[in-house]
């Protein structure tokens, strides 16, 4: 027997609730990038994803330990699975070891790829409507993110790099399709939860190594690692779990088009990293996307 899925709960309104999640997304995945960067100073990128999603995951099992959600039904399994596994756990393989080759900047380029990718499901699996001016500010938006790619002046590439992380963007997409289903019956932070603890287990070989590697890490990489597991991983896979249970798919996924231009003053501020005027041309371009889609609003 078939449940059917019940999506009236997503708005095309920004709602307080919706608001918040988005904003704390944002700004938690914003805040990744320089933190990856920092964590693979002093561990190898599959022992820093086990070690960010070990820390995640302990405060994800204590929740599903006291809170005791309802278990999946019949058919909902392998949604839960995919997100652990696709969403965590290749996901962070496949974008740590990219980001080994290409600058920060192509990689924003490349990973943002991913809510054209969710879009374009949205529209062809979930049946959401994108309307013509939506896809507009879309392109805009992408058009934004290119500037702050190019804007570093060391071009994009294709090599195993830009592969791997157009990869880490077609786990995002497809997961976000996957998993949306699962709002309909189950709580944001069940579904983010549960994320967390089955991508650890799925990094789980590789945390012997990231443990014998933290005792020579330096202070910077190990708190770069911590950070990771509790604000980009622990609060924001769950404010993003919060955002796709208020929004359409692709609506909710175009928000992320702000990340690189937020991780972009984050590196100024923490790193001294003073963006070029393509750069900061870029960032405008990408958060006027976001204002088209959001003026498309049904």
């Amino acid at each position: 027997m078939t449940t059917a899925i019940d999506f009236s709960q997503d708005r095309t309104r920004l709602d307080m609730g919706a608001l918040i999640a988005v904003g704390v997304t944002i700004i938690g995945w914003a805040s990744a990038f320089p933190a990856i960067r920092a964590g693979l100073q002093g561990f190898g990128p599959a022992e820093l994803g086990a070690l960010r999603f070990a820390i995640a995951a302990v405060p994800a099992a204590l929740y599903l330990l006291i809170m005791r959600p309802p278990a999946p039904a019949r058919g909902e399994g392998w949604r839960f699975a995919y997100g652990g596994i696709v969403f965590v756990g290749l996901y962070t393989l496949f974008l740590n070891v990219g980001e080994m080759t290409v600058s920060a900047g192509a990689a924003s380029f490349i990973i943002n790829v991913s809510p054209i990718i969710t879009a374009a499901f949205a529209v062809f699996v979930l049946g959401e409507r994108f309307p013509i001016v939506a896809w507009i500010g879309t392109a805009v938006s992408f058009a934004g993110i290119g500037l702050i790619a190019f804007g570093e002046g060391e071009g994009l590439r294709l090599d195993t790099g830009a592969l791997l992380i157009l990869g880490a963007a077609f786990a995002a997409a497809t997961t976000t399709i996957v998993q949306k289903p699962l709002f309909s019956t189950h709580r944001p932070l069940t579904v983010a939860a549960w994320n967390m603890v089955i991508g650890a287990l799925v990094l789980a070989p590789f945390l012997p190594n990231a443990i014998g590697q933290a005792g020579d890490a330096t202070t910077q990489s190990l708190a770069a690692a911590v950070y990771l597991g509790l604000v980009p991983s622990l609060v924001a896979y769950a404010s993003w779990a919060v955002a796709l249970s208020r929004l359409p798919a692709a609506r909710a996924s175009n928000y992320l088009y702000t990340v690189p231009a937020v991780a972009t003053v984050m590196g100024y501020v923490w790193l001294g990293e003073l963006p070029s005027a393509a750069g900061m041309a870029g960032g405008l371009l990408a958060l006027g996307g976001v204002v088209l889609v959001n003026l498309s609003r049904r």
